[in-house]
């Protein structure tokens, strides 16, 4: 059981503590990669991930994949090509002041990456699950045709895709894409979507009312009907008090029926970054045991990773566990 993972590397450069960028001559620096975030989320509750990407044939490059195989992803896929490694900044929120996300992500190996250059059938092998987030078809038009190419490869080998919206606007702005048309077609072979009724909106190009669960169920009911291949979409609902203090609560929606957690009181935050891949992670760790645990265990990984520095969950099963009971105390 081996969920393939197609996304870029990333290295995050972030302003120590509570600075601001470049506020004092140091950077924190991270390996990341939306993708990549599910993908190690998932290795360490034991499931056997393969990343394929592409990186530069230097010592950033051979970091990020050696990050990534440290916490036990298999990087047999990710090539060396020409082109340079993306990275993005991170100005830390504190307070009232939220944080903020500078990208320097163009021309980079991933995105220069021919579309027609992935073996899929190689990649594919053995392959029980595709993950794909709309990072990647924003990055430019090489990488939005590879990611529909791969969503289509997989459709015909009988391997189920899942699919993260992660909507970036600065990205998709920087180049003459139309994100509905592409994003749609990516839906439509996905037969889980992580997203909400904005993203939905996006999709169909409507608007839905009602307020909270009535509105995302509204909204489901009108993507299960728009996509036929589509079963499971799962979102969360955050409440920012400020940077340091939110309210998170899990929803997964199915065909016959959804299930909502109750909104959890996450204090002290360290690090927002990755929650949502967080998320995702504990999504597809509990998928098989029904919608209801998909949603505590999404929950669980998400609440947590705000505690951890880094864009990457490190978290096992016995932290989920400890989680959901309630345990709050040093563990002995």
């Amino acid at each position: 059981m081996t969920t393939l993972f197609f996304g870029e590397l990333l290295l995050r450069l972030s302003a120590p503590g509570r600075q601001l960028l470049l506020q004092s001559p140091a950077l924190d620096v991270c390996a990341g990669g939306a993708e990549a975030n599910v993908a190690v989320g998932l290795a360490c509750l034991g499931h056997a991930v393969r990343m394929a990407s592409a990186v530069p044939d230097n010592a950033l490059g051979r970091a990020v994949t050696g990050e990534l195989r440290r916490h036990g992803v298999d990087t047999c896929g990710v090539r060396t090509l020409p082109g340079r490694l993306g990275l993005y900044f991170l100005n830390p929120g504190a307070g009232l002041r939220a944080s903020e996300v500078v990208y320097d992500r163009e021309g980079s190996a991933f995105a220069l990456a021919p579309a027609d250059g992935w073996d899929w059938d190689a990649l594919l092998a053995g392959v029980t699950r595709l993950h794909l987030s709309g990072i990647t078809p924003a990055l430019g038009p090489n990488t939005a045709a590879a990611a529909v190419a791969a969503a289509r490869a997989a459709r015909e080998r009988g391997v189920p895709v899942s699919f993260d919206g992660n909507y970036r606007a600065r990205l998709w702005e920087a180049w003459d894409s139309d994100p509905r048309e592409i994003l749609t077609r990516l839906v439509g072979e996905a037969d889980i979507l992580f997203g909400n009724h904005r993203d939905v909106s996006l999709l169909l190009g409507r608007e839905f009312s009602g307020d909270g669960p009535e509105r995302r169920r509204e909204a489901a009911e009108a993507a299960f009907d728009a996509f036929p291949r589509l079963q499971v979409i799962a979102s969360t609902a955050r409440h920012v008090d400020d940077a340091d203090s939110h309210r998170l609560a899990a929803r997964v929606d199915a065909r016959g029926g959804w299930h909502q957690t109750d909104e959890v009181l996450i204090a002290g935050i360290v690090d927002r970054i990755g929650a949502g891949d967080a998320f995702a992670a504990g999504v597809l760790h509990g998928i098989a045991h029904g919608i209801e645990a998909a949603a505590e265990s999404g929950l669980a990984l998400a609440a947590l990773k705000h505690s951890l520095p880094g864009d990457m969950s490190l978290f096992r099963q016995a932290d989920i566990d400890a989680f959901l009971a309630g345990g709050r105390d040093v563990r002995r």
